[in-house]
């Protein structure tokens, strides 16, 4: 059995309302704020790259249940002789750069938070084949929805190991308040603003999870590392 069934916890109901709460009132409310910027977002998107403009990948989210994240495309198709995509470091577009170290290219999430397959605040969404790859501990991480943004990414976000990831992760779990939350989203802002941690030294973004007892792939495949 994988990870995904084996340490997963039923919030007690009136928590769990009170965190669905906050984050359809957070997500509406900058839906509003932010449309502008989305909207020049995508035409800047459609405009250098053509469509579509979002690009749309699997993620595990609570229990490991598959569902379908958004975001912005960052990248091009742009295909070797042979067909084969050319690596991702190629294929990101100065547009999709700035996108992705301002955290514009996430905005479409706020689609995800408001069909209740993520919360504002929580572990990042990763990919499904990581799920085989966790340890028990590691995989407590799925006992909450996924965030838009977290402990880990206020707390270093991808200049982390994964194992240091999971540890607040899953120290998030455990702690988890609406006080906290909110701690959350305040020190988001400045996080973005400063650029710290948008990728690990070497990377885009983060390299492959292949297990805490497995060297990293150094290979990327198109648009598929976690950008936590």
């Amino acid at each position: 059995m994988g990870a995904t069934r084996r340490h997963v916890r039923v919030a007690p109901a009136a928590r769990s309302r009170a965190k669905r709460l906050f984050d359809l009132a957070c997500a509406a409310t900058a839906g509003i704020v932010v449309l502008p910027v989305a909207l020049l977002a995508g035409l800047a998107v459609w405009l250098s790259m053509g469509p579509p403009v979002l690009f749309r990948q699997a993620r595990a989210g609570i229990g490991g249940r598959i569902f379908i994240l958004y975001k912005f495309r960052t990248m091009t198709e742009a295909r070797d002789l042979a067909g084969d995509l050319t690596a991702s470091a190629e294929r990101l577009t100065p547009l999709g750069r700035f996108l992705r170290a301002t955290c514009i290219d996430e905005l479409p999430q706020l689609a995800n938070i408001l069909r209740g397959e993520m919360s504002l605040v929580g572990p990042r969404p990763l990919l499904p084949e990581y799920v085989a790859r966790y340890t028990p501990e590691q995989a407590r991480r799925l006992e909450v929805r996924p965030g838009l943004t977290g402990w880990a990414q206020v707390n270093g976000r991808n200049a982390l190991s994964w194992e240091e990831k999971f540890r607040l992760d899953v120290w998030y779990v455990d702690n988890w308040s609406l006080a906290l939350d909110l701690r959350i989203v305040l020190a988001t802002l400045p996080k973005v603003l400063s650029r710290e941690g948008v990728s690990a030294p070497g990377y885009e973004t983060m390299p492959e999870f292949m297990g805490s007892h497995a060297e990293p792939s150094k290979l990327e495949s198109p648009d598929r590392t976690s950008k936590g």
